[in-house]
C-alpha cells in the first residue's frame, strides 16, 4: 500500500541549483496521475558559485541568495507514469575577485534561466489514478528524464559575471530508482549539452563540451511521513572554449548533501537541504543552505 509519502516528494523534482549540479532526490519516485504541485523555494550560497572556466577569475567569494518558483503535472502516457515540470529561478549576489590580479567586486540581480523537465517512467511505475495508488505498493523504477534550459535570465554581454546564460542547455537523463521497507534508493545519471553564447564579452563565441553527471540518494522514511535523505553527485567533462580556443581544463568536482522533508498539514510539507563541494578541482566550490515549500492539489 502507498504509504502517503507522495505528498512529500515533489519539491526535488522541480528544484535545481545554478549551473547544473543538481542534488535533489526522487525524480523517479511513483506518484498518482492527476497530480499538481506547487513550489516555492528560498536559500543561499557561498563561495565559487559562478565562476566560469573562459574567465582570468581567482579568489571568488560569492554570496547569492536564491529563490524558485515552480509547478509539476502528473499523467499517463501509454500505461505509463509520466510528468512535467517548469521553475523560474531569481537570484541576488555580490562578492569579489581577482581579476587579471587586480582586486574588484559586484553585484547582480535578476531572473535566472528557466527549466522544463520532463519524465516518464517505463519500467515499475504504472499511470494509477488517486484511488489506484493507494493499493500499489512501490518497488523497483526505470525512468527517463529530459531537462531543458532556457535563455530567459538577466544576461550582460560587456559583463564578466551573468546570472543568465545567453544559450540553451538540454540534459538526458536515465534512472533507477528502488523501494526497501522504509529506504528509497535512486541512481541517475545523464549529460548537460549547450549551445554557443554568441555574445559573450560583447561578441565573442563561448562554447562548452558536454558536462556529465552520476548523483545518487538515500532516504529514509518514518511514520509520520516526514523522511531524510543522504546526497551525493559527480560531474564531469564540460571544457569551454572562446573563439574556439581552449580556455581551461575538464571538471572533475564532487558534491555531498542531504535533505530533511517535514509534513505541517494535509498535503503541505516543507524541506530543509544543504550541500557542499566534497572534491573540487576547478569552481563551482560553495555550500549551500535552502528552505522549500510545497502543496499539492488534485
Amino acid at each position: 500500500m502507498v504509504k502517503g509519502i507522495f505528498v512529500l516528494c515533489v519539491l526535488g523534482l522541480l528544484m535545481s541549483h545554478v549551473k547544473g549540479q543538481e542534488l535533489d532526490p526522487r525524480s523517479y519516485a511513483a506518484l498518482p496521475v492527476g497530480m499538481n504541485a506547487f513550489v516555492a523555494q528560498t536559500g543561499v550560497s557561498n563561495g565559487n558559485v559562478v565562476t566560469d572556466a573562459a574567465l582570468p577569475i581567482q579568489n571568488l567569494d560569492v554570496t547569492m541568495f536564491t529563490g524558485n518558483v515552480g509547478y509539476l503535472h502528473t499523467f499517463g502516457i501509454a500505461g505509463k507514469l509520466a510528468r512535467i515540470g517548469v521553475g523560474v529561478p531569481f537570484a541576488t549576489l555580490s562578492g569579489h575577485a581577482q581579476l587579471n590580479g587586480r582586486d574588484t567586486s559586484a553585484s547582480r540581480f535578476g531572473v535566472g534561466d528557466m527549466r522544463i523537465r520532463f519524465g516518464i517512467n517505463l519500467i515499475g511505475s504504472p499511470a494509477y489514478d488517486r484511488k489506484q495508488f493507494t493499493h500499489y505498493t512501490e518497488e523497483t523504477v526505470v525512468g527517463f528524464s529530459f531537462i531543458a534550459s532556457l535563455p530567459t535570465g538577466t544576461y550582460y554581454p560587456a559583463k564578466l559575471i551573468n546570472i543568465g546564460t545567453n544559450r540553451w542547455g538540454f540534459k538526458p537523463e536515465i534512472g533507477v530508482s528502488k523501494r526497501v521497507t522504509q529506504f528509497y534508493l535512486e541512481l541517475s545519471a545523464g549529460a548537460w549539452f549547450y549551445t554557443n553564447n554568441t555574445d559573450y564579452l560583447s561578441g565573442h563565441t563561448l562554447s562548452q563540451k558536454p558536462l556529465g553527471s552520476i548523483q545518487g540518494h538515500v532516504c529514509y522514511y518514518f511514520k509520520n511521513k516526514m523522511w531524510i535523505s543522504a546526497d551525493g553527485n559527480w560531474f564531469s567533462g564540460g571544457q569551454t572554449r572562446v573563439n574556439n580556443n581552449p580556455s581551461g581544463t575538464d571538471f572533475d568536482n564532487w558534491r555531498a548533501g542531504g535533505v530533511w522533508s517535514i509534513p505541517v498539514a494535509a498535503g503541505h510539507s516543507l524541506k530543509l537541504q544543504y550541500n557542499s563541494g566534497a572534491f573540487t578541482n576547478r569552481g563551482y566550490n560553495y555550500t549551500s543552505f535552502s528552505l522549500g515549500y510545497q502543496y499539492i492539489f488534485f
